[in-house]
């Protein structure tokens, strides 16, 4: 999968005053007025476009699809320009200011709604009228993700869910049994329990995570019957008391020892304590793949889905390619959008382990990527998935959760005055929107 900052947590906080600069160059709230007819255009068409992305470890078989794109469209010249994440946004930002956006371009759910409600992409409904592209092929929690007023902008090139990776060799110091995959909330807070308290001489904990909301919290709030954000985008739901609950199912695995404190978990990733040896669960997306796989406990890996609160759910996310509404290459650019969107393309990047790929029935390579370690949950887990959280300008309330919160996991401030405050605040950030 792609590398860790694509998380919700790490949206650039520079992404909030983005509303404002998108909005002030924009001629008003409304989606893209261009002609939204679409042909396939003649195999002769001669272009350079610019497509920008932000994780090196895909250029590979980015690569690898472009040169199948070549052969369909041999005078359509595509230079890949890779932004790591930490500045892509900002870049972006710039670019859609001066009008000077790439001619496709990764886009994620946190963001689709700022650049899609400020006339800055394409909308795809020629494409989807032509049949060039079905939305029906991709999971249809994902298509949410990039709709806005009844309008579809991108399909998803990817998509993660979430999982619990555990360490068998420390259940087995430890002499705690494995659970079974149709494990509870009690299940995972007694078994990280037993685990902490049996190993803590040797500083290891039974379950860390990364305390951010696509890997952690919007999981249980979810899980709890709760929500983030009301459906239409207006209102915050941390005043909820369901979503308080998955809320408070992280102060207490905290305040029980299970997992490290927040502090420690801000010193240290909860990646790096399950990579290092010194956690026997970390919760944490199917993108963590890689970099558990590399890592040596990998021999000792296996994988259970996130466990049942009073329901099932998992928060899902991926990439698009979006295509920037004042290319001047514009029909270029939808051929490639469509072809990156096409079975042929997904199943390339599938097959050389960029991605999860989001097209249906592309993702066999991903499974069988850690032999031994059931991967296909990830993909199973898609059929009780909950789109990540998103409105207009997603990260002024991200920037208030990554401030607020850790009051509450940590037990510093009760977590019902910490949701009280956040709900407010968020509430006000919305009614800008």
């Amino acid at each position: 999968m792609a590398s860790f900052p694509r998380r919700a947590l790490a949206l650039l906080a520079g992404t909030v005053a983005a509303a404002a600069t998108l909005t002030a160059c924009s001629s008003g709230p409304s989606a893209s007025t261009s002609d939204s007819s679409y042909s396939p255009p003649d195999a002769n068409i001669s272009a350079n476009l610019t497509y920008a992305v932000w994780d090196q470890t895909q250029v590979k078989a980015i690569n690898a699809n472009l040169a199948e794109f070549a052969k369909k469209y041999p005078n359509i010249k595509v230079n890949v320009d890779v932004t790591p994440y930490a500045n892509y946004f900002t870049k972006l930002q710039t670019e859609a200011s001066s009008d000077s956006l790439p001619d496709v371009f990764w886009m994620n759910g946190p963001n689709i709604q700022l650049y899609a409600s400020n006339g800055k992409i394409e909308p795809i409904t020629g494409e989807v009228k032509a049949g060039a592209i079905d939305p029906k092929n991709y999971p249809a929690s994902l298509d949410q993700l990039y709709t806005l007023d009844g309008v579809q902008y991108g399909v998803p090139k990817d998509f993660d869910t979430i999982g619990v990776w555990i360490n068998k060799a420390l259940f087995a110091q430890a002499g705690v049994p494995i659970p079974s995959q149709d494990w509870t909330w009690a299940d995972l807070q007694s078994t990280a329990a037993q685990i902490s308290q049996k190993l803590s001489s040797k500083g290891i904990y039974g379950i860390s995570a990364g305390m951010d909301g696509q890997t952690t919290y919007y999981n249980t709030i979810f899980q709890s019957g709760g929500s983030v954000i009301s459906p239409d985008g207006k209102k915050s739901a941390y005043d909820d008391p369901k979503t308080a609950k998955g809320i408070q199912f992280w102060t207490d695995l905290v305040k029980s020892k299970a997992m490290p404190t927040i502090k420690q978990l801000t010193d240290t990733t909860g990646d790096q304590w399950f990579v290092s040896g010194k956690s026997a669960m970390y919760q944490g997306g199917s993108w963590a793949r890689s970099e558990v796989a590399a890592a040596p406990v990998a021999k000792d890996v296996a994988v259970l889905p996130v466990p049942k609160g009073d329901q099932q759910a998992t928060v899902i996310h991926g990439l698009s390619n979006v295509v920037a509404a004042n290319s001047p290459n514009k029909q270029a650019a939808q051929a490639l959008q469509v072809f990156l969107a096409s079975k042929e393309a997904q199943q390339q990047q599938g097959d050389l382990g960029a991605v999860i790929p989001a097209y249906n029935g592309t993702q066999d390579a991903f499974t069988k990527s850690m032999p031994g370690v059931d991967l296909q949950l990830f993909l199973d887990e898609v059929s009780y998935a909950k789109p990540l959280p998103v409105s207009k300008n997603t990260a002024a309330w991200n920037t208030l959760e990554t401030n607020l919160l850790p009051d509450a996991f940590d037990g510093t401030k009760p977590v019902d005055a910490v949701l009280k405050d956040l709900a407010s605040q968020m509430n006000a950030d919305l009614a800008k929107e």
